[in-house]
Parts: structure tokens; C-alpha cells; sequence
């Protein structure tokens, strides 16, 4: 099987998609994809996957774009180890907390917003920042509430699960724009713990053959 994964080494949901592939064990190409160069837009990439978003993942020649998608696919297609919980209830917890991070929150703070906010709104990099704080913060009050009573050493029990998945990644952006997180200890602590996997570590932006 030809696995290939189209993403950048800064892009959160390439991050969520190469944790996924790395808790399933898949060996997979890494695909550079230059989102400052607007590589994603290009006729070529286009026309493989029209949505012209990162990640995409080709399996055989098929593309499949969203990294919840593409998340989906490799759970059901490689279903050791399951990255959801086994009960409907508890499913539905994790999945609520990711759909929060997916939904919620990326999309007001992901690439393409905050290069609108520059260009056409002529916001300077303070006032765009400020902006990004707010929603980071916002949004991470209410997964930190979602997590309060949560025992484990992760987000949703003993193990990974795709709340983690989509968390790694939210809080990685969050550092990297400076955003104040100490309100947010159960998030931090339930973070770094994935850090110290070697399918998270591994999958971090620094780690990528395209990091520099």
C-alpha cells in the first residue's frame, strides 16, 4: 500500500494527522507542501484534491482531505491501537472535545484568517496577536472545564485518544504565539504526558524533514 501524507511541518492539522499515523504504526511518505509559497494552490495540487487545504492523505492513488478524515479512515482501517473509546458515551466525550478544537477554535486562528487580517483588514502583528490570544484563551477555558474531573495521565483515560490528537497540536500553536497558559494546568499536563510518546515527539513540527 502507498501511503502518502501532503502536509507542512507548521500546519496543526498535519500535525494531528501524522500523530494518528505514528499511534497506528503506518510508514507513510512525507510530502512537503510550502503553505508561505501558496503551494497548496496551485493547479497541480488542485487538481489531486480540490478542497486545496492540508493535510491530504493518498492512499493508492485516492485522496482523502480533513484531517478528522483522514483520522477516521486510518481508525477503521488500522484498528489497533483504537483511538476512540469503546463505549458510545464515552465516544461521544472525546469526540465533543476534538469537534471543540476542530470547530471552535482553529478555525478562527488558522492561516488563512490571520493572513486576512493582515492584508485586508491591515491589522499589525500586535493587534493580530491579541486577537489570537483571545480566542485561544476562550477556547481553552472550556476544555480545561471538560477535563477537570479527568483522572488520567491523558485527556480521556489510560490512553490515547483523538481528544489528545487534537489537543498536541492547539497547545504546540498556542506556545509558539506566546499565549499565556497558565489557567490551563490540566491541558499543559495532559499534553506534555502525549509528549513523552514517541508517536507524538516524533510527530512534532520540529521533527519534519521540512522544519528549518
Amino acid at each position: 500500500m502507498s501511503i502518502k501524507l501532503y502536509n507542512h511541518f507548521r500546519n496543526s492539522a498535519g500535525y494531528r494527522a501524522r500523530i494518528a499515523l505514528n499511534l497506528k504504526s503506518v510508514s507513510y511518505e512525507h510530502v512537503s507542501i510550502p503553505l508561505m509559497s501558496n503551494a497548496h494552490q496551485t493547479p497541480e495540487f488542485l487538481a489531486m484534491n480540490p478542497q486545496g487545504l492540508i493535510p491530504a492523505l493518498e492512499v493508492d492513488g485516492h485522496m482523502i482531505a480533513q484531517s478528522f478524515a483522514i483520522i477516521d479512515y486510518l481508525d477503521r482501517t488500522y484498528p489497533e491501537p483504537p483511538l476512540y473509546p469503546e463505549d458510545p458515551m464515552a465516544r461521544a466525550q472525546v469526540m465533543s472535545f476534538a469537534l471543540y478544537i476542530a470547530s471552535e477554535i482553529h478555525p478562527l486562528n488558522n492561516m488563512r484568517v490571520l493572513r486576512h487580517l493582515a492584508r485586508e483588514l491591515k491589522m499589525n502583528e500586535p493587534a493580530r496577536n491579541v486577537w489570537y490570544h483571545h480566542w485561544i484563551a476562550e477556547g481553552f477555558k472550556v476544555l480545561e472545564k471538560l477535563i477537570s474531573d479527568q483522572p488520567g495521565p491523558f485527556c480521556f483515560g489510560d490512553r490515547p485518544t483523538v481528544a489528545d490528537i487534537f489537543l498536541v497540536p492547539q497547545l504546540h500553536n498556542a506556545r509558539r504565539f506566546e499565549c499565556d497558559l497558565t489557567q490551563f494546568p490540566n491541558l499543559v499536563a495532559k499534553a506534555d504526558h502525549c509528549l513523552t510518546l514517541s508517536a507524538f515527539f516524533k510527530a512534532a513540527p520540529e521533527q519534519q524533514p521540512d522544519a528549518g
